[in-house]
């Protein structure tokens, strides 16, 4: 496949889960890939067995934010594809929450996806696209999701606002929001085997297709939304549920 050759792209958080497949699929594409994650040992490794770029950058940190802006320009001076997927999740209710899950969650999946957004703005191509990881639960008020929950509301605002503010220029905002997705989230969020297992199978009884989402499914979304195919498109938020948000 080749829908993208020619185009560079910049996913965040892609040494993991669906930034990972969503990277594999853009380099299948014909895309030239770069990732970025925290920790400088998962980004060379992802890096080394996707064949695609890895830098080291926190999107939680604005100083990291602006570093990897000047990194990109430096060396490519502009990029094509855009994918904000970095993300981190807290499951309190809002009785227990405390401000320090509270700044930990906004400032990754809000405040850092909103600034880089911002600093590579004058770093898109004409007619680039812009993806946002949002999730279902933006538009769903399940209890103990307060705070993610929020996070991803707010994102999908910002990418409706952005696809007017940058609509002169031909570059199209979007976002796709996943139901639960085979992913190592919510292990590092904290959540023990038997844990998962009771998780599993609540979610699956709320899913009418009975599955849990694939990571490569978000991804060919992903490189749908980045290319010519989707040259109409902007200001949508695209559910991929198996149709959990049907159900509330």
């Amino acid at each position: 496949m080749d829908a993208l050759t020619g185009k560079i792209a910049l996913v965040t958080g892609g040494n993991s889960g669906i930034g990972y497949a969503t990277a594999k699929e853009l380099k299948h594409q014909g895309a030239q890939v770069i990732i970025t994650g925290r920790r400088k040992e998962a980004v060379d490794q992802a890096a080394a067995e996707l064949g695609v770029i890895g830098i080291v950058a926190d999107q939680g940190q604005l100083a990291d934010i602006d570093e990897l802006a000047s990194i990109i320009k430096d060396k490519y001076q502009a990029i094509h594809i855009l994918f904000i997927n970095a993300g981190i999740l807290d499951g309190a209710s809002i009785e227990q929450a405390t401000e320090e899950a509270f700044d930990r969650v906004m400032s990754v999946n809000f405040k850092g996806a909103y600034f880089t957004l911002s600093r590579f703005i004058p770093l898109l191509n004409d007619g680039g696209s812009v993806v946002f990881l949002s999730s279902n639960t933006a538009s769903m008020d399940g209890a103990n999701s307060s705070i993610y929950s929020s996070s991803k509301a707010a994102l999908n605002a910002v990418m409706r606002i952005a696809a007017v503010e940058l609509a002169p220029r031909q570059i199209r905002v979007n976002s796709v929001s996943p139901g639960p997705t085979q992913t190592q989230i919510l292990t590092k969020a904290g959540y023990s085997d038997e844990q998962l297992v009771k998780l599993n199978k609540w979610m699956l009884e709320r899913i009418p297709l009975n599955q849990i989402g694939k990571a490569e499914d978000v991804g060919k979304m992903v490189a749908y939304f980045s290319s010519d195919a989707a040259s109409f498109i902007t200001g949508a938020e695209l559910v991929m549920d198996g149709g959990m948000s049907l159900k509330q």
